[in-house]
């Protein structure tokens, strides 16, 4: 058990009162509080410019991965005078819900502290709740399917995306399947970006019916990939790039290249596309951050007219070849292969 012990630190001029940093929050591997704050200190030069300005909810563990989690998405009360907030009208709590907001290190630790191991932030700035920056995709396995068919699928999208001329880049989620994400950053609407998405599933299952589902239905999805269309949503959080993820090790949502979806695809890996902090960070350090386009990449989102017109002249062959409906010309634009996306 761990010793109950407190630890204040100044960073960045602010200080902060750590708790239990030997406290186990990962026991299969012995992976401490004072490991996930120190793994959040190293990654904020790339992480926090993908918090910023973002409404966050926290995902907590106060007893470690095997224990009880909470989310919050109020920012808890007793929260430093320093730490910024966002305010988020609630539909569903018919109220005004005051988001966190991880505007620096000091705040991005002091959410580690209270065990926050995963950052869930939403797809929007808080300051225009209702315009999405990007259009997701989060590739959920059913098994015995896994993040292998999630690659297949996930260039499928690309080549799809790519056929409007619009660069798209991946990550994993950090447990068991892939997300693919469009930047925008350019004037758009969910009610406009939730369609699209919800189509493009929609037309994916048309195309590959053995091996994509659009419909959440648990019991649709064994050995398929469920396209989850319904993330592009201002209700909605999606799991933050270089967050920690509450699994059996610290394995993180990482960026990757459509060059090592290629190879898990090819070698039929799934063991490729998993990579826990220490990982991480030296990726980091070789690589940059992958996911920096996301951010800064403006492109607009084709109307749904464009993409309901694929189904009639190029999908209906793909679903019969099990072929991807856009081929060569998608793959020249896309492609570049081998480039980081």
């Amino acid at each position: 058990m761990a010793r109950r012990t407190e630890q204040v630190v100044e960073i960045e001029g602010k200080q902060l009162s750590l708790s239990n940093l030997d406290k186990v929050l990962y026991p299969d591997v012995g992976f401490t509080k004072g490991q996930v704050i120190d793994y959040y200190v190293r990654i904020a030069p790339v992480l926090l410019p993908h918090l910023k300005g973002r409404p966050l909810t926290l995902k907590r563990y106060p007893n470690g991965v095997n224990g009880m989690f909470f989310y919050e998405k109020n920012c808890p009360e007793h929260r430093p005078e320093w730490v910024q907030t966002t305010p988020v009208w609630s539909a569903g709590n018919n109220k005004t819900m005051q988001y966190c907001l991880a505007q620096d290190l000091p705040t991005l630790v002091w959410a580690a502290n209270l065990a926050d191991l995963e950052l869930h932030t939403s797809l929007s700035l808080g300051k225009e709740i209702t315009r999405p920056t990007a259009i997701v995709f989060d590739l959920d396995p059913g098994p015995p399917a896994d993040i292998v068919l999630c690659c297949q699928v996930g260039l499928w999208l690309r080549d799809i995306f790519a056929h409007f001329g619009l660069e798209s880049f991946a990550k994993t989620s950090g447990s068991k399947g892939l997300q693919l994400y469009v930047p925008l950053n350019t004037p758009v609407t969910y009610d406009q970006t939730k369609p699209f998405a919800h189509e493009l599933a929609r037309l994916l299952e048309r195309q590959h019916p053995e091996q994509v589902v659009s419909d959440m239905k648990k019991a649709l999805r064994t050995g398929k990939v469920l396209v989850d269309w319904s993330q592009n949503d201002d209700h909605k959080t999606t799991v933050n790039v270089y967050s920690l993820r509450a699994k059996d090790r610290p394995t993180v949502s990482t960026p990757v290249s459509w060059e090592e979806v290629e190879q898990c695809l090819k070698k039929a890996d799934p063991n490729l596309l998993v990579f826990t902090s220490d990982q991480v960070l030296e990726r980091v350090k070789k690589r940059d951050d992958l996911f920096e386009p996301v951010l800064k990449l403006k492109q607009k989102l084709p109307p749904l007219q464009k993409l309901q017109a694929l189904d009639g002249s190029q999908a209906s062959p793909a679903a019969k070849t099990g072929k991807p409906a856009v081929k060569k010309a998608a793959r020249k634009s896309a492609g570049r292969k081998g480039q980081p996306a």
